[in-house]
């Protein structure tokens, strides 16, 4: 595995962070928040897109009013829409609850859907979205949802449990997800944790995904996006944690052996990860964003799989 190339492709705003990366009839797209700083309350989601990963245009600015819009993360329904999920954070809070979960929808990448909401959606934050045989999965957590709950959506608007619970355990402080499902219907969920050893788990479960199992990787990570390359190794891109200062990596995971183990470190530093992460024209591209230069700005990295 080696970087073919690795570029800053937006830097407009004070702060730019948290990423998503799809390809979308004939375009990449990349997503991620804008703001004065990392934990400011005037976060708004910026989506660019572009043909060759070159050349980026902005074509949407989604906001919400009276919230802090966090976390995009995109995907593609099975109407062929492309779908984006984002969390809004409330600096007072709104029937208790601080934190609610929207999903904004487009056929062109360009004009957009109002943001949509539903009674499932304050007091969690759907953290990522996954189709799979026509449901969006997403795991919430906090607020309402402490001890992690998955939910499940046949259009992506309204949302119903299909487990709550999930999570190992409430002491650890299980958050951020990524998940995957295999031809065969078995789901991987890779599951990030803040107390306790603050190492990730990865979850695994069969149809209709109601029991889980869970495995500890033994080391700790942030911003979890996670593919799978075949059934046997999946690749991930993560935040992981030095003596210094943290960075973004590329990780294989042994789902079988279960071991996270770093492969790849993109040019990264300070304020830096949450990638997206996907699979194009035979290489793997990544979004991330650090503040390795100075500021922190979107990066891009287009990486072979071979060594």
């Amino acid at each position: 595995m080696h970087i073919v190339e690795a570029y800053k492709i937006w830097d407009k705003a004070p702060h730019n962070a948290f990423t998503d990366l799809i390809w979308f009839d004939g375009y990449f797209y990349c997503a991620f928040r804008e703001a004065k700083h990392h934990m400011s309350y005037d976060g708004k989601l910026r989506i660019i897109r572009s043909r060759d990963a070159k050349k980026w245009r902005s074509v949407a600015l989604m906001k919400y009013k009276g919230g802090d819009v966090r976390d995009a993360k995109l995907s593609i329904t099975p109407l062929n829409e492309l779908m984006l999920n984002g969390g809004v954070r409330y600096e007072k809070p709104i029937g208790g609850y601080t934190l609610q979960s929207v999903t904004w929808f487009s056929n062109d990448g360009k004009k957009w859907s109002k943001a949509f909401t539903s009674g499932a959606d304050l007091g969690t934050w759907r953290w990522s979205v996954t189709w799979n045989e026509g449901v969006a999965y997403s795991f919430g957590y906090t607020g309402r949802d402490k001890h992690g709950c998955l939910y499940a959506s046949n259009e992506g608007k309204t949302w119903e449990i299909r487990k709550d619970k999930v999570y190992p355990d409430i002491e650890s402080y299980g958050n951020e997800t990524s998940l995957l499902f295999l031809e065969d219907g078995e789901a991987y969920c890779l599951l990030r944790r803040d107390r306790e050893s603050c190492t990730a788990m990865l979850g695994v479960s069969k149809p209709p995904y109601t029991q889980w199992q869970w495995s500890d990787l033994k080391v700790g990570i942030g911003g979890p996006k996670m593919i799978a390359l075949s059934s046997k190794r999946f690749l991930a891109a993560v935040r992981l944690y030095g003596k210094k200062s943290a960075r973004t990596s590329l990780c294989y995971i042994n789902p079988q052996k279960y071991t996270l183990k770093e492969r790849l470190r993109l040019p990264s530093g300070g304020d830096n990860s949450y990638a997206g992460l996907i699979q194009h024209d035979g290489f793997v591209w990544v979004s991330y964003y650090s503040s390795h230069e100075d500021k922190s700005c979107i990066y891009l990295a287009k990486v072979s799989l071979n060594s």
